[in-house]
């Protein structure tokens, strides 16, 4: 069993360890069923097993940082919850949306609750480490809700640059990577360089980590991403993908929607291939995965940073 699958396990079989605890149990259940429904999906749970490897990269046993672990993957479901509300999203992992599955107002409550649990595992830190912790956890929440806040206002605005999405990227995905490894540095006793490179390795790789997300809506398959492909195509979602070939091809998008084409999609990813636009973004979701990996050299001396490269290797090349 490799470290990837490893720290998987340990940390799902802590979830559902924590399942049968008081704290999940309470009542009225319709307040926390929809919790353990979203957390029960599934997923790559990436962010908590983040944290876990942190605290191995600095020699502590995985089991330090489950406070900060079970506290950012609450904090991911709850801005899952709400994202699908804000985008009437109806499908999330393959399955029924919260609030499909039971109605709006629930979704809504039981994401909020669902926050507070994340703060409330946060507590469960060591005090000497608390302080510095809800520091970065605080400026990732915030973060991450200005970065949901411009990805709603860029479906108001028709010309958006380059920056301006890698920006909103950052924020609404990439920081909570960061505070992931961040955080389960600090809780093991990592220095501020070596916790500070971590955070810079984590950003890099989850903005890499959201453009291979956009070019798999776009040319993944339904099976794999268990979403409907090409959904941000057709909601004209600007993605990188849309934003460079929108540069490059002016009123060439306007066209084909125009056209009423029953296959707008594929006619458009066409386009993006001949065009280059593909070629482009692959690039650019390279040069981040090499900043990620170039972050992890600068403390290859002081931490055991293996298994964070071969996590690395495996978000990039994966199919889903």
């Amino acid at each position: 069993m490799n470290s990837l699958d490893r720290l998987r396990k340990f940390y799902l079989d802590s979830l559902e360890q924590g399942f049968s605890e008081p704290e999940w149990n309470r009542h009225p259940d319709e307040l926390y069923a929809p919790q353990r429904y979203i957390l029960g999906l599934g997923g790559k749970r990436i962010r908590p097993i983040l944290a876990l490897m942190a605290a191995e990269a600095n020699g502590c046993d995985a089991s330090i940082a489950l406070s900060v672990a079970h506290s950012v993957e609450r904090f991911h479901n709850f801005s899952l919850i709400h994202d699908d509300i804000m985008d009437k999203a109806k499908i999330r992992r393959g399955k029924k949306t919260v609030h499909e599955n039971w109605d709006l107002n629930t979704g809504i409550l039981s994401g909020d609750a669902l926050l507070v649990m994340a703060y409330k595992s946060l507590s469960q830190s060591p005090d000497k480490y608390f302080s510095e912790l809800l520091k970065s956890f605080n400026q990732t929440a915030l973060e991450v809700c200005e970065g949901q806040q411009m990805d709603m206002s860029f479906e108001k605005i028709d010309n958006i640059e380059e920056g301006q999405y890698l920006h909103m990227i950052r924020n609404k995905t990439a920081v909570l990577l960061g505070c992931s490894l961040e955080m389960g540095s600090i809780i093991s006793g990592g220095s501020k360089v070596v916790s500070r490179a971590l955070y810079n390795f984590g950003v890099e790789l989850g903005i890499s980590f959201q453009i291979h997300d956009d070019i798999l809506d776009a040319y993944g398959s339904t099976k794999t991403t268990g979403k409907n492909v090409g959904a941000d195509i057709l909601a004209k979602k600007k993605t990188l993908l849309w934003i460079h070939f929108s540069k490059n091809n002016p009123g060439k998008l306007d066209s084909i929607f125009d056209s009423q084409s029953i296959e707008i999609v594929q006619k458009i990813l066409s386009e993006m291939e001949l065009s280059g636009t593909f070629d482009y973004v692959q690039k650019r979701r390279r040069n981040h995965f090499d900043n990620a990996m170039k972050s992890l050299k600068e403390i290859e001396e002081v931490c055991e940073v293996s298994a964070l490269r071969n996590f690395a290797n495996w978000i990039f090349e994966r199919k889903f």
